[in-house]
C-alpha cells in the first residue's frame, strides 16, 4: 500500500490524550441536528414504534460501517483521509463518484442548517433571515477553521447546553404526553410499517458521521479509541432521538403533522405546531433553544468533516492561508445556495440520505472487503462480522437509496397528515 498518498490534513493530537467523551460528542454533534429536526416529520407516517425500530436498525448498521472504515484506514498513516484511501483501494473512477456524493451530502446538510438557522435567528434577533444566516456562518465556522481541538471544546459545551434545554423542554412536554396519542390508539386500523421505508433516508442521514472517521482516527492516534468514540457518539444520538420522538409524538397528534409536512418539514413550521400544544412559554422557549443548539452543533461537526475532506482533496496546506482556502470551498457554496434557494428542511435531508448511502454503506463495505484481501489484512483492528456483515451493510445502503427514489416517484405511501 502506497503510504506516500497520505496528506497531513491536520496534525494528530495523540500525545495530548484526548478524552473519549470529547470525541463521542463530536460524533453525536454531527448526527443530532439532522435527526432531531428531521425525524419527527419524516417519521410521522410510521409513528412511534416503527420510527424507533427504523432508527435503531439504522444506528446499528451505521456504527458498524464506520468501524469498517477504521479497519480500512489502519493500513495508512494517521493523517490519511477518506479520499486518499478510496482512491488507492478502489481506483480513480470510484473515488471520483464517492467524492461527488460526499461533497453533495456535506454541502446540502450545511445548506439546510444555514437556512434553518436563519429562519430561527430571524425571530430571536429581529434581523432578516439572510443576514442572520450570514452572521451564523461567519461566527461559528471560525471554530472549524481553527482546529479539531476547538471543535471538541465547543461540541462538549453545545451537547451539555442541548441536554439541559432538552431535559427542560422534554420534561415540559412529558407532563402533557398522552399515551393514546403516543401510540395512536384512536386509529386502531391504521397501518404504519410501509411509511418507515420512506423514513429510512432521513434516518440514515441522522447517523451520517462517516466523513469525520478519519478525523477521529487522527485525533486519537489509533483505531480502538476511535471505535469507542464512534459507538459512544451514535449511542448518544440514538438515545436523544428516542426521547425526542416520544416527547413530540406524545404531545402533537399524528393528524396535526399535515401543516408541517406541507411546508417541507421546515424547522420553524415544526416549532410553530409544537407551540400550539405547549401551554408553558418557558417550555416553548427551551424547545426553540434546543433546536438552535442542535443545528449549531451539527453545523460545526459536519463542517469539520467536510473541511478536512476538502483540504485533502484539493491538497491545501495546513497553514492560515491554506485553511482560508479550505474555508471558502467548504462554507461559501452552501451559504450562497441558502441565500438564493431556501426550501424544505426534510426534503434536503432526504436527498442527502439517498446520496449518503454511497459513502456511509456501499464504499465502507467495498473498502473493508478489499482491506481483508491484502496480505496483512487480518492483522490489527478488525470490524465485527464477516462477509455476511459486509453484504448487510451494502444491502441496507442500496435499499435505502431505492426507497428514496420510490418515494420521489410516488410508489411508496406518503403520509400527508
Amino acid at each position: 500500500m502506497d503510504k506516500s498518498l497520505s496528506l497531513p490534513v491536520r496534525e494528530s493530537v495523540k500525545d495530548n490524550n484526548p478524552s473519549l467523551i470529547g470525541g463521542a460528542c463530536i460524533i453525536a454533534s454531527v448526527c443530532v441536528g439532522a435527526g432531531m429536526l428531521g425525524l419527527p416529520s419524516a417519521g410521522a407516517g410510521a409513528w412511534t414504534i416503527w420510527s424507533v425500530l427504523a432508527i435503531t436498525l439504522t444506528m446499528i448498521v451505521m456504527t458498524v460501517s464506520g468501524w469498517m472504515l477504521l479497519e480500512a484506514f489502519k493500513h495508512y498513516d494517521l493523517k490519511v483521509s477518506f479520499n486518499t484511501v478510496t482512491k488507492d483501494m478502489l481506483g480513480d473512477k470510484v473515488n471520483m463518484f464517492n467524492n461527488l456524493t460526499v461533497y453533495f451530502v456535506g454541502g446540502i446538510l450545511l445548506y439546510a442548517y444555514i437556512t434553518s438557522s436563519g429562519l430561527i435567528l430571524q425571530d430571536v434577533l429581529g434581523f432578516d433571515s439572510k443576514i442572520s444566516s450570514i452572521l451564523f456562518v461567519l461566527v461559528f465556522s471560525a471554530f472549524v477553521w481553527h482546529s479539531t481541538r476547538a471543535v471538541d471544546r465547543i461540541s462538549v459545551v453545545l451537547i451539555a447546553f442541548m441536554v439541559l434545554s432538552f431535559v427542560f423542554g422534554v420534561s415540559g412536554l412529558a407532563v402533557n404526553v398522552d399515551m393514546s396519542v403516543l401510540f395512536d390508539t384512536i386509529n386502531e386500523q391504521t397501518i404504519y410499517a410501509p411509511y418507515s421505508m420512506a423514513m429510512l433516508p432521513v434516518a440514515l442521514t441522522s447517523f451520517g458521521y462517516h466523513h469525520s472517521v478519519a478525523s477521529m482516527r487522527s485525533y486519537y492516534g489509533e483505531e480502538r479509541k476511535a471505535k469507542n468514540a464512534i459507538l459512544g457518539g451514535t449511542a448518544i444520538a440514538l438515545s436523544l432521538y428516542i426521547l425526542w420522538l416520544f416527547s413530540i409524538y406524545g404531545s402533537l397528534p399524528r393528524s396535526q403533522f399535515g401543516p408541517v409536512i406541507e411546508q417541507g418539514g421546515n424547522v420553524d413550521a415544526l416549532l410553530t405546531a409544537l407551540g400550539s400544544v405547549i401551554a408553558s412559554e418557558k417550555v416553548a422557549n427551551a424547545i426553540n433553544i434546543f433546536s438552535m443548539a442542535a443545528i449549531l452543533s451539527s453545523f460545526i461537526g459536519v463542517g469539520l468533516g467536510v473541511f478536512d475532506y476538502l483540504a485533502d482533496l484539493f491538497k491545501f496546506e495546513d497553514t492560515k492561508q491554506g485553511r482560508a482556502k479550505t474555508w471558502l470551498v467548504t462554507f461559501l457554496p452552501p451559504l450562497i445556495m441558502s441565500l438564493l434557494f431556501p426550501f424544505g428542511f426534510v426534503i434536503a435531508i432526504g436527498y442527502a440520505g439517498a446520496a449518503a448511502t454511497v459513502w456511509t454503506c456501499i464504499i465502507p463495505a467495498l473498502l473493508v472487503r478489499k482491506s481483508r484481501s491484502l496480505e496483512n489484512g487480518n492483522e490489527g483492528f478488525k470490524a465485527p462480522g464477516g462477509k455476511a456483515m459486509i453484504m448487510l451493510v451494502m444491502g441496507f445502503g442500496v435499499l435505502t437509496a431505492v426507497f428514496h427514489f420510490m418515494s420521489m416517484l410516488g410508489i411508496l405511501p406518503a403520509f400527508r397528515g
